[in-house]
């Protein structure tokens, strides 16, 4: 094999993906996807963001083989576990998400988004407390993470705690100030303590 072939797609052309992705047209995304799969087949990039374009049409069991396949190609693909977890955390297999998730962190000890995704799953399993560790352990990452102190309100709000609920999604808001999630769950809040 020619070592001096790039295994990924120039710059420009991974951008392209990824813009017709962030714009909503994931079927686009996919066949331009595999149609560089075939001059790249072994890009880790190309096979995360048909990953990701699978899920974001429900196709959770293609996206979870786009993430495999990237793993076997990297194992050390820590965004392409977390992605996984995502996936597998949609189908219901919350056990094997927090696997992912963990494998996510083994790899990446800083991964915000791993500990948040990570939190959410365990909120799903129950296990609140839990949950809330996961999450602070985001917030003590990366410290303007507006998803994981909305997260925490949710979690305080099933452990019966609406205000301190509401001042976790005040602390959301605080930092992305058009965080519409926020604002419904602090409106749901509030109705709670009157």
């Amino acid at each position: 094999a020619n070592t001096s072939v790039s295994k990924e797609p120039p710059k420009n052309q991974l951008q392209g993906i990824i813009n017709l992705y962030t714009q909503g047209q994931y079927q686009e995304t996919l066949d331009k996807g595999f149609q560089l799969l075939k001059e790249f087949p072994r890009s880790i990039n190309l096979y995360n963001i048909i990953g990701v374009a699978n899920k974001s049409l429900g196709k959770l069991e293609e996206a979870i083989q786009a993430y495999t396949k990237a793993i076997s190609i990297k194992a050390d693909y820590a965004e392409a576990y977390n992605n996984m977890g995502i996936a597998l955390q949609e189908q219901g297999k919350l056990d094997e998400a927090l696997e992912a998730y963990k494998k996510a962190l083994s790899i990446k000890p800083d991964f915000a988004e791993a500990y948040n995704n990570m939190g959410v799953t365990l909120k799903d399993q129950g296990t609140l407390d839990e949950a809330l560790e996961a999450y602070k352990k985001a917030l003590s990452i990366k410290p303007t993470y507006a998803e994981a102190y909305n997260n925490i309100g949710i979690s305080l709000k099933d452990q019966d705690k609406p205000g301190e609920a509401m001042e976790a999604y005040n602390k959301a808001l605080s930092i992305k100030a058009d965080y519409a999630e926020a604002y419904w769950n602090l409106s749901g809040t509030v109705e709670d303590i009157s």
